[in-house]
């Protein structure tokens, strides 16, 4: 710790044999290290971090008793193959404590050497170099190791297992590197271990529910890797001891889980740029020490919680990009350490508040809400139309007289549209006898149908609702009754939705809807359901997936289907499409188009249904909804909807691709195989056309076709057989569902080639019928 210049004598080991500590740190001595330095093999302690030393670092194989070795901070090595080579010659340091080389130009692959380092290893730091290759087996070894860093390298491949067996680990860090793969489960076992960063890398798949065996982990950093799932509960509600969590920048879905109540010590908290959605949990609330928190680019809805007023600590709130609504809550103003507040791209609403942060502009922004008002001026948010204070000053008596004014317009209101639809359905009576094809419900006709909605009529679930199956006219009309969930946020809008689609369009492969029924059930709830034609052979998910089968309440025979089948109803899928896209007097999207919302008749003709989620768009082709958000269902629902791309057409035809794939390969999107960059459309464009066996649906391999098509006796190695012309239209129809299914947009097909490549593929097989 001076200002020491120059080089060091070149005889340094031969002039002082019986060295035992050497010590330069925090100097400025350039040049090499001295050749001579091994010739000391007293030397226990030799450190010279914060110098400006370089070039390589010369033979220590006669530095037995070397306990602590510190070279940090140098410009030592020169990014080559060998540059590491000096630590295999510490393999005789039996002794060694604290090997610490961060902050150099080392490159080259970390020699396996390092795994028979000394058991005594404590410290092991190799950060900040250009390390490149794998991190070796067998440092799992080091039984000793308190601290491993490896952050701010070149690593790649997956990260050791063996890691895991480090019990007295108490820091690991594995930050910007280019590490895949998934993080391993048996880091659960590191139950000493305090902090933890996985950040900048490439890792895939879950988060390990095992990882709440690291109880008492303060520093947890996953940001900027390509995990998805969900964030485990049983992991956040065993973090009593986190200060800081960052999740950040990756693919995760599902919601916060509760147990984030349980986080009693943490201070920090990022979530930001996932795909998280569900409400901001009230559990937040008990986070009572927290002054970071981040959960900007989500899909959280609902209301800020009231409970998030505990937070009085609170200096950074990030809440940006998501869909939540309501007011801004009054406890904000109250924050007196709030130095930074995003609320931008929601959907709330009222009066912006004037005090506290509200009075600083330019740390608190709140634009990209629309239906905000006041504020200070610098916000350029219109005047409240009915100003008041934040306390809500309306006297008892203004509120009584405003109640019954809009009763009574509300009443008049009601009036007249049930006047207006009397005269609408005598209209629609008088020019067409349509309108008399629709069942004439109530609840009580479907209470009775259903048998109380028994659970043994229960055929399926959906994202708003349950379907049950129902009997009409004394046994002659089976029906499917799906009743919503009107708990659900967006059922409502669903009932509403799917309606409107089904009331003007008509297509041989759309559920048919017999009639909708709204009012109250005995308990003087909302009731909302949808009656459909009864689809006898269930759903395509039911086929396609028999051990899976939705409707488990209902015993049916282990099934499967052939593959003329699978081929007429994914041309019967794209029918529907087309019809939607292209025949309909406005463009309508399915926006969740999958196996479960295809159903069967008794004929196996395919009917595409649960239109909950259509949206309408404009006749002027670009196509594009004014809606916005991800719609469908994750593994159907294309790229673009989750990055906050408005719906269209396209997105559907990506959906119509995953499914045909799913059809003819057995395999889900959703499949655990598929982790990181391996995803279905991925997994059969690498296999096509050489391997089409090892992809395609066992039950097709199998499947003995009888109507006169000629075995091709081409077998793989177990011996299966394809046929020939079967074997080449099942490649032109997977090459159909990963042209539908590109990453890209505009490299997708339209529906309408996607359905004229479908027939001409079906065309071509002939008389070779199921």
């Amino acid at each position: 710790m001076n200002s020491i210049k120059g080089t060091l004598p070149s005889n340094l080991g031969v002039s002082f044999p019986n060295l035992e500590y050497f010590d330069i740190s925090l100097n400025q001595f350039s040049a090499l290290i001295p050749v001579s330095i091994s010739n000391a093999s007293n030397l226990g302690h030799l450190a010279m971090l914060g110098n400006e030393l370089q070039g390589e670092v010369p033979s220590l194989k006669n530095l037995k008793s070397l306990k602590r070795f510190v070279l940090t901070s140098n410009n030592l090595g020169s990014g080559g193959i060998n540059d590491l080579n000096f630590l295999c010659d510490l393999t005789n340091a039996t002794f060694l404590r604290i090997l610490d080389i961060n902050m150099n130009n080392f490159g080259g692959s970390l020699p396996h050497c390092v795994t028979n380092l000394s058991s005594s290893l404590a410290h092991l730091y190799l950060s900040d170099n250009k390390i490149v290759g794998r991190i070796p087996n067998g440092i799992g070894n080091l039984g000793n190791l308190d601290s491993l860093y490896l952050s701010m390298n070149q690593f790649s491949g997956q990260i050791p297992s063996d890691l895991g067996n480090l019990q007295n680990l108490y820091v690991l860090d594995l930050a910007i590197n280019s590490l895949s793969g998934n993080i391993p489960s048996s880091f659960g076992n590191l139950t000493a271990i305090n902090i933890l960063f996985f950040d900048g890398n490439n890792l895939q798949g879950n988060i390990p529910p095992s990882l709440a065996g690291c109880r008492n982990l303060e520093t947890f950093v996953l940001s900027e890797n390509n995990l998805t799932g969900i964030i485990p509960p049983e992991l956040i509600g065993q973090l009593a001891s986190a200060i800081q969590l960052d999740f950040s920048r990756n693919h995760l879905t599902g919601s916060l889980p509760n147990e984030v109540g349980n986080l009693i010590n943490l201070e920090y908290l990022n979530v930001s740029e996932n795909m998280l959605f569900g409400p901001i949990p009230e559990a937040l609330g008990r986070c009572i020490k927290i002054e970071s928190l981040d959960m900007g680019g989500n899909f959280f809805q609902g209301t800020i919680p009231s409970s998030m007023g505990s937070l009085r600590g609170m200096q950074e709130l990030y809440l940006s990009r998501n869909n939540l609504s309501g007011t801004i809550p009054e406890f904000l103003e109250q924050f007196l350490f709030l130095r930074s507040l995003n609320l931008s791209y929601n959907k709330l609403e009222g009066m912006i508040p004037t005090k506290g942060i509200f009075k600083n502009a330019s740390a608190t922004s709140v634009n990209g809400n629309s239906k905000l008002c006041g504020g200070i001026p610098e916000f350029e948010f219109p005047k409240c139309k009915f100003p008041h204070s934040r306390k809500g000053a309306l006297s008892n008596t203004l509120k009584l007289i405003i109640s019954l004014a809009c009763g009574i317009v509300g009443a008049t209101l009601a009036l007249a549209i049930l006047y207006h639809c009397v005269l609408q359905r005598e209209k629609k009576q008088q020019t067409s006898g349509d309108t008399n094809n629709f069942l004439k419900v109530s609840y009580q006709i479907l209470l009775k149908a259903t048998d109380g909605f028994s659970s043994s009529n229960l055929i399926g679930k959906g994202s708003f609702g349950s379907v049950f199956k129902g009997v009409l006219d004394e046994g002659e009309t089976a029906i499917a009754v799906k009743v919503l969930n009107l708990v659900y946020r967006g059922a409502s809008r669903s009932f509403f939705a799917e309606c409107d689609a089904l009331r003007n369009i008509r297509h041989r492969n759309l559920l048919k809807v017999l009639s909708a029924c709204s009012g109250v059930n005995y308990q003087g709830d909302d009731f909302k359901a949808l009656i459909y034609e009864f689809m006898v052979n269930g759903s395509l998910d039911e086929w396609l997936h028999p051990t899976q089968a939705v409707a488990e309440t209902i015993e049916r025979p282990k099934r499967s289907l052939s593959f003329s089948q699978r081929l007429n109803i994914a041309i019967d899928v794209s029918m529907a499409l087309d019809y939607l896209h292209h025949h309909c007097e406005r463009p309508i999207v399915h926006c969740d188009l999958k196996p479960s919302n295809v159903l069967l008749n008794d004929d196996m003709v395919g009917h595409v249904g649960d239109f909950g989620l259509v949206r309408f768009l404009p006749r002027t082709s670009g196509n594009q909804s004014s809606s916005v958000g991800v719609k469908g269902t994750i593994g159907y629902a294309p790229p673009e909807y989750g990055m906050g791309n408005e719906v269209w057409t396209q997105g559907d035809v990506y959906s119509y691709g995953i499914l045909l794939l799913e059809m003819f390969t057995g395999k889900r999107p959703t499949e655990d195989m598929f982790q990181g960059t391996l995803n279905l459309h991925n997994f059969v464009k690498a296999a096509l056309p050489e391997r089409l066996v090892d992809i395609v649906d066992p039950a097709l391999v199998q499947e003995n076709v009888e109507d006169n098509i000629i075995a091709d006796n081409c077998a793989n190695e177990d011996g299966t057989r394809i046929f020939s012309k079967i074997r080449e239209s099942l490649i032109s129809i997977l090459e159909v569902g990963v042209a539908c299914s590109a990453e890209l947009p505009r490299e997708r097909m339209d529906i309408s080639d996607a359905m004229a490549e479908m027939c001409r593929i079906r065309n071509k097989l002939g008389e070779n019928k199921d």
